[in-house]
């Protein structure tokens, strides 16, 4: 019997930021196809905590009713492997990897256990981990939602709601390494960072409202939920589209309805329920552009694992900048 034991944030209930506590739980061993990763890196997503407040409640049904079924937060990592099953042939201990643990293990803890044939890749030499953890939630989320969903093509015109967050500034490099013409919708205050990731224009919200400029786009990506189809449909070109990530009742009439009816299409697509082989495909891809310099992580603010509930409070607050990263050392 394994009697090791490790810190993890587990989530007891569903709540606020206080329903996470540090605790110690035994450290997991490899089964014959997983390996053993020490964690360097995890992250704190928008997509977490809402996964702690068990809202919206049809997440329960894969999350659990009453409380979390998988309590240990956390799904992004990068680490090193240091021990692997028996079957295990793809991976080396000694590697460092990165990826996704969706539905199972949590990784804000200090050790993972993750099948070989996962959401998973090796870590760019040239990568740090940091930068590795949370490529699964924004790139791999954006990646998805721009080309897989919406089809993007070279020479596109691409708006991006939401440029500074963790899609948002993944989806403004991924949109011009694509070869979109990409505008940018952001605070005043990140202006700056946006044009700095290869934004062709940005909008300040604040100031402006892009509905209202006479400019059409193929594609608006709204990040962060905050527009909707009905509002922005008269900026979308005659074939355009829009898509965003977070599902809310008028998105999925409008899905339904523009499905059968116009040109005009409202998308969405749940990133993290797509097969793991396709996911593991598209993580392997933003692995290349990851080594070929053609992608870079905004990271916002690092916490160390004791302080994962802080990092909730922060990002509650509606103001991170690109990615909320936990640290082990």
């Amino acid at each position: 019997m394994n009697t090791r034991k490790m810190k993890a944030i587990v989530a007891t209930k569903y709540g606020g930021p206080e329903v996470l506590e540090l605790q110690e739980v035994a450290m997991p061993s490899p089964k014959a196809n997983e390996i053993l990763v020490r964690i360097d890196a995890s992250v704190v997503t928008t997509a977490g905590t809402m996964m702690r407040t068990g809202i919206p409640y049809i997440g329960r049904l894969f999350m659990g009713f009453s409380k979390p079924k998988y309590p240990v937060t956390g799904t992004g990592f990068a680490g090193e492997i240091i021990d692997a099953g028996k079957d295990v042939t793809k991976f080396l201990v000694g590697e460092y990897v990165f990826g996704e643990s969706i539905f199972g293990a949590g990784t804000n803890a200090e050790y993972l256990c993750i099948a070989e044939d996962g959401i998973i890749a090796t870590l760019p030499e040239n990568v740090s981990t940091a930068a590795a953890a949370p490529i699964c939630d924004g790139a791999l989320t954006s990646l998805n939602l721009l080309r897989e969903v919406a089809g993007i093509q070279s020479g596109q015109k691409v708006l991006i709601i939401g440029a500074s967050g963790s899609l948002g500034t993944a989806a403004v490099q991924l949109a011009k390494y694509l070869g979109a013409e990409v505008t940018g919708v952001c605070s005043t205050a990140n202006l700056e960072l946006v044009k700095s990731l290869g934004a062709d224009e940005v909008i300040d919200y604040t100031t402006t409202d892009f509905t209202k400029n006479g400019k059409t786009y193929d594609i608006i990506y709204d990040t962060i939920g905050k527009s909707s189809f009905g509002k922005t449909k008269g900026s979308l070109t005659p074939n355009g589209t829009y898509l965003s990530p977070v599902l809310g009742l008028s998105l999925l009439f409008q899905m339904l309805r523009t499905s059968m009816f116009g040109k005009k299409k409202a998308k969405f697509d749940a990133t993290g329920m797509k097969p793991v082989p396709e996911l593991r495909k598209m993580l392997l891809e933003l692995r290349e552009i990851l080594a070929a310099g053609k992608l870079k992580t905004v990271i916002d603010r690092k916490y160390p694992l004791a302080e994962v509930p802080d990092a909730h409070r922060y990002i509650d607050k509606g103001h991170k900048k690109g990615n909320v990263v936990i640290t082990m050392a």
